[in-house]
């Protein structure tokens, strides 16, 4: 799917691989703190059960993070998000595993794809999504089938030589 170095590589109908997330207390706290959520919910699982909830859980901007590192890693360093659009279902909580996957819906001639994002969990559907990522300036979309190169060296899936 993404490859290093000039250029997203996809064509509708891709399927990128699946990344599995293990859902921790550390990164439900550190997600929330980083996007400055102090929700009391997503910190104080005592304040989260009085609210009725069983525990701490993800917040949507920790989510939507995940969602864009997600296409991004799979298609490669020059894809540049342009748009994250997701609807949160079920909530993640501590101790359960966010398994991401995606599907490439369109290319456009320009290298502009958009990726159907779902992200699952234990009890169902966390996330649903729609990304829309472009090709870095300066990078060029290479299309269907063609191989990448950066200083005469050939990459993987994973970006490594």
């Amino acid at each position: 799917m993404g490859e290093g170095g000039h250029g997203v590589k996809a064509k509708a109908g891709d399927a990128l691989e699946p990344l599995e997330i293990a859902v921790t207390r550390t990164l439900i706290v550190a997600g929330a703190i980083a996007s400055r959520d102090y929700q009391d919910v997503h910190h104080d699982a005592e304040l989260a059960r009085e609210k009725g909830s069983p525990d701490i859980f993800m917040n949507i901007l920790t989510t939507n993070g995940l969602v864009g590192r997600y296409v991004t890693d799979r298609l490669g360093p020059s894809a540049v998000l342009r748009r994250v659009a997701i609807r949160l279902g079920a909530p993640n909580y501590p101790g359960d595993t966010m398994v991401l996957t995606g599907t490439v819906t369109a290319v456009a001639d320009d290298g502009t794809a958009e990726v159907a994002v779902v992200g699952s969990n234990g009890l169902g559907r966390h996330v649903t999504g729609t990304v829309t990522v472009g090709v870095a300036e300066g990078a060029e979309y290479v299309g269907e089938g063609a191989e990448y190169t950066e200083e005469g060296t050939e990459h993987d899936a994973e970006g490594s030589a």
